[in-house]
């Protein structure tokens, strides 16, 4: 039983946070949080972004599709994954490798174990986020093809419950493991060619002794 003179901080806390006075009176404080991105890009107005929350596929092949293309241009970026699918390339697996098989194609990847799969599922999610960010870069009028994945990142949501039935009327969990994406496409200026410089460069006192002991002429 409650007695009547406590107070009850919790309930005193909502009151607080829900209602706010004024010199017109007490109204409502309705607040929603709004979503930001884990990286903010340094100029907005030359980058396009797309995400995606609690979406039904696995996270962990999710997080090493995403890795794959990360720092690629969009071109090549679209190019792998299309690949993929129809296993000419592979996605190589770094962090989560736990009884993943191996296969030659790892190498064309840079991976040295070989360790590498071919995630149908994360690739068709990602690749519509890469269409999305694309038409969301078209509306803002960058150019597409000089786009690149800056920022992919995958986080694990809220697991989903649901449940097995085992041997002697016993009931195991059957959890699901989704996961938030979120990725940004930023538009980067053309490599611009530098001038030839005709000046002869300068040599260090130890790139000097070599070239003297070699017998060529110093410059």
């Amino acid at each position: 039983m409650v007695q009547p003179w406590r107070k009850q901080p919790a309930q005193v806390s909502v009151a607080f946070a829900s209602f706010k006075a004024t010199a017109e009176g007490a109204h409502r404080i309705t607040t929603s949080p709004a979503f930001r991105y884990a990286k903010e890009p340094e100029n907005p107005s030359k980058c396009s972004k797309a995400r995606g929350s609690d979406l039904r596929v696995h996270y962990k092949n999710t997080r090493e599709t995403a890795m794959a293309i990360r720092g690629k241009t969009l071109i090549a970026a679209k190019q792998h994954l299309g690949a993929v699918l129809e296993r000419k390339r592979c996605i190589p697996f770094r962090r989560h490798v736990t009884h993943c098989g191996r296969t030659g194609q790892a190498k064309q990847e840079n991976m040295p174990n070989g360790t590498g799969r071919w995630p149908v599922k994360s690739v068709e999610f990602i690749l519509n986020l890469l269409k999305n960010a694309e038409s969301n870069a078209e509306v803002k009028g960058l150019d597409v093809d000089n786009l690149v994945v800056e920022q992919i990142q995958v986080n694990r949501a809220m697991r989903q419950r649901r449940r097995t039935y085992r041997a002697h009327g016993r009931v195991n969990p059957y959890m699901s493991s989704p996961c938030h994406i979120e990725l940004t496409l930023v538009e980067k200026d053309s490599a611009v060619k530098a001038e030839a410089d005709d000046k002869p460069r300068k040599l260090s006192k130890k790139s000097l002794a070599i070239k003297l002991r070699s017998g060529s002429k110093s410059a």
